[in-house]
């Protein structure tokens, strides 16, 4: 009847309206800080398609590398931020045991900052190759530190299988053919558990374009401006592999896993200074391109796990 009220509301039951304001209560009130931190980091971890590694060490420039500080997808990077961290998380988790270190294509490689993983006792075997041509003998000749490495061809020297914690493989992909050849022998050469730290210049982004297609005496100045002393530049070949499709279908097809990836250059900044008009060079490219070209990054870098079953999956 109008007026009267409904049996079991909060008008006839004081149980009912006591428990449906305590509802409303949960429902309004702030989550505990704590709880927040924890939601934010679950969101944090299914966003990006990583395996979070444990960190060790000091932090490095934008938190990454500090315990409990998740990394970022596509983070802005100094040239080896990234894979001096998983190499110090590396040798953490293998505490006690030699370190070996294969550098494939050495003369273009990042420092590791291996240099506190020395004084800390931590034994390290390095072992440095690289492409036989004109400026790789040049570049071993400038830097007294090369002058071990093993310069020949990468389809044929000597590589014993699963002989490697780590390799490190560093703007050589792009300056070899046969690239897919030399990146299975290296893949072989590294140990179940291991990690590849592979750093390629991304022939889908505008910088990759202007480095096949730019006039030798062009690509010179910028060579020269971002690596002042140093010889060069390297030939550009870029076959397939040596783009962000080319590497996830390689390494889908392989059953590695990417533990985390990063990007340098071109909007993501990270790298040395450019000529001037190079970034607009490449943003003009990128728009010209109708988007098959990106100016978001020029060189993109991963740190790939190689799994210690070698039918493992991330699913």
């Amino acid at each position: 009847m109008p007026g009267s009220a409904v049996p079991g509301s909060a008008a006839t039951d004081p149980t009912a309206a006591t428990d449906r304001a305590a509802t409303d209560r949960a429902t309004t009130a702030p989550a505990h800080p704590a709880a927040t931190d924890r939601a934010a980091t679950d969101r944090a971890a299914t966003d990006r398609v990583t395996i979070a590694l444990p960190a060790s060490g000091s932090g490095t420039a934008g938190g990454a590398g500090r315990i409990g500080t998740p990394p970022a997808v596509a983070p802005r990077l100094a040239g080896g931020d990234l894979f001096s961290r998983h190499t110090r998380s590396y040798a953490a988790e293998n505490s006690g045991q030699q370190i070996t270190i294969l550098q494939a294509g050495c003369t273009t490689a990042e420092d590791l900052d291996i240099g506190p993983l020395s004084a800390a006792g931590v034994r390290l075997g390095i072992s440095m190759i690289d492409d036989d041509n004109e400026v790789t003998r040049a570049a071993v000749a400038h830097h007294h530190d090369m002058r071990g490495a093993i310069l020949g061809d990468l389809r044929s020297v000597s590589l014993p299988p699963r002989a490697y914690d780590i390799v490190q493989c560093s703007s050589l992909l792009g300056r070899i053919e046969n690239a897919e050849l030399v990146l299975d022998r290296l893949c072989a050469a590294v140990k179940p558990g291991g990690l590849l730290l592979l750093r390629i210049r991304d022939r889908d982004s505008a910088a990759g374009f202007l480095d096949r297609v730019l006039p030798g005496p062009l690509r010179s100045v910028i060579w020269r401006t971002r690596h002042p002393g140093e010889p060069g530049p390297y030939v550009a070949v870029y076959e397939r592999l040596a783009s962000a499709r080319g590497v996830q279908s390689y390494v889908l097809m392989h059953g590695l896993v990417i533990a985390e990836r990063g990007a340098l250059g071109g909007l993501a900044g990270g790298l040395p200074r450019e000529p001037y008009g190079y970034r607009t060079a490449q943003k003009l490219v990128a728009q010209l391109s109708r988007g098959r070209l990106t100016s978001a990054h020029e060189d993109l870098l991963y740190v790939i796990r190689k799994p210690e079953d070698r039918f493992a999956r991330i699913i």
